[in-house]
């Protein structure tokens, strides 16, 4: 309550919070258009063991239950994001959000992976620029003027990403060195802030743009470029280049933003800290209830790491942990349920997120 010498002014302003929420990415968001899109004919994300844990059943999202993005949900009271491609079916609100992430997708058109002589391991041609297609596609039937476009969007979050972590996963996994991948960050990163720009042209004006996680920490760089040089790992058992390669791409991002912000000072551009938001667990396991640790992968078929190329989650050979709540890595390759909670709790509670939040959460998850 503020006061001054005519007396009371004003009280606490009325909670606000977010209407809609709208979803870019790759599988750490995908809610299930990878499924819908039938880029696989049998994909094992659309059986058991994925969504065992809240959905009992397998919904297309690539862990054991919710996701981020779901959370995040939660945490404003609005309903879990449908995917985009949902729509075809008629049986979806898109009101209050709708989720254009897919399984796979890259931040670069696959036609970059494709002269690079690399295209024909990609899981989904639906990369960030389909993705903002869709968008586009979809804006005429949630407002139909330029200013009920700004009054809709004013109160609505834009979440870009994670968003690029596979364009470096397919050239990791086919032999791409580090020094390689580094000449490929700008790219990544422009064509991240370019998609971040066009939905502010397009009236978004709160926006959380997301960082790589530690992927030196993953059952499946752990597996694939494991090593007997003990001085390749930190003191959690994480690979220490993949990591500094993550906080190389993400320090990148971040100087991206800045200048964005300067371009759009109008527009709350977060940076959300995945990185940091999932180190916390990767460093202390034990501390957030992961008893069996953080390295190993829940579902898999055996290895150091629970990750066998040639029997992943899902696949014959594999089978999951009886409980994935001690598991902080689902499949090798995608968290649990419980790292994801951990990872969302840190942007919608602080401090991962730079600027906070504009609109404090009315839910706990």
């Amino acid at each position: 309550m503020i006061i001054s010498c005519l007396g009371t002014v004003s009280a606490t302003p009325p909670l606000k919070y977010y209407d809609s929420i709208f979803s870019f990415g790759d599988s750490l968001a995908d809610t299930g258009n990878f499924l819908l899109s039938g880029a696989l004919a049998f994909p094992v994300i659309g059986e058991l063991p994925y969504g065992e844990t809240y959905f009992h059943r397998a919904t297309g999202r690539c862990s054991n239950g919710r996701l981020v993005v779901d959370f995040i949900a939660e945490a404003y009271g609005l309903p879990y994001l449908p995917p985009y491609l949902a729509l075809a079916k008629g049986n979806e609100k898109f009101e209050q959000g709708v989720n254009f992430a897919v399984a796979g997708a890259t931040a670069m058109d696959a036609k970059i992976f494709y002269d690079r002589k690399i295209g024909q391991i990609l899981w989904t041609n639906d990369s960030l620029s389909v993705q903002l297609g869709w968008f586009k596609k979809l804006k005429s039937t949630l407002c139909s003027t330029k200013e009920d476009c700004a009054k809709y969007f004013k109160k609505s979050l834009f979440l870009v990403g994670e968003i690029g972590g596979n364009d470096y996963n397919y050239p990791f996994f086919v032999g791409g060195s580090i020094k390689q991948l580094k000449a490929l960050v700008p790219l990544v990163v422009e064509t991240i802030v370019a998609a971040t720009s066009m939905l502010i042209e397009e009236g978004a004006v709160e926006l959380i743009v997301a960082g790589n996680l530690p992927i030196g920490c993953n059952a499946v760089y752990l597996t694939l470029f494991r090593t007997p040089n003990i001085s390749a790992y930190d003191q959690n058992g994480c690979l220490k280049a993949y990591n500094a390669f993550s906080k190389y791409h993400n320090s990148q991002l971040k100087l991206a933003l800045e200048t964005l912000r300067q371009k759009y000072p109008h527009a709350n551009i977060i940076y959300a800290d995945y990185y940091g938001a999932a180190k916390r667990f990767f460093h202390a396991p034990k501390h957030y209830g992961f008893s069996e640790g953080t390295l190993v992968a829940c579902c898999g078929g055996g290895g150091p790491y629970n990750f066998n190329n040639s029997a992943r989650c899902g696949h014959t050979g594999s089978r999951a942990c009886l409980d994935p709540s001690t598991h902080a890595n689902w499949d090798g390759v995608h968290l649990t349920e419980v790292a994801y909670r951990h990872i969302a709790m840190g942007l919608v509670k602080g401090p991962f997120t730079s600027p906070p939040l504009t609109f404090p959460p009315i839910n706990d998850f």
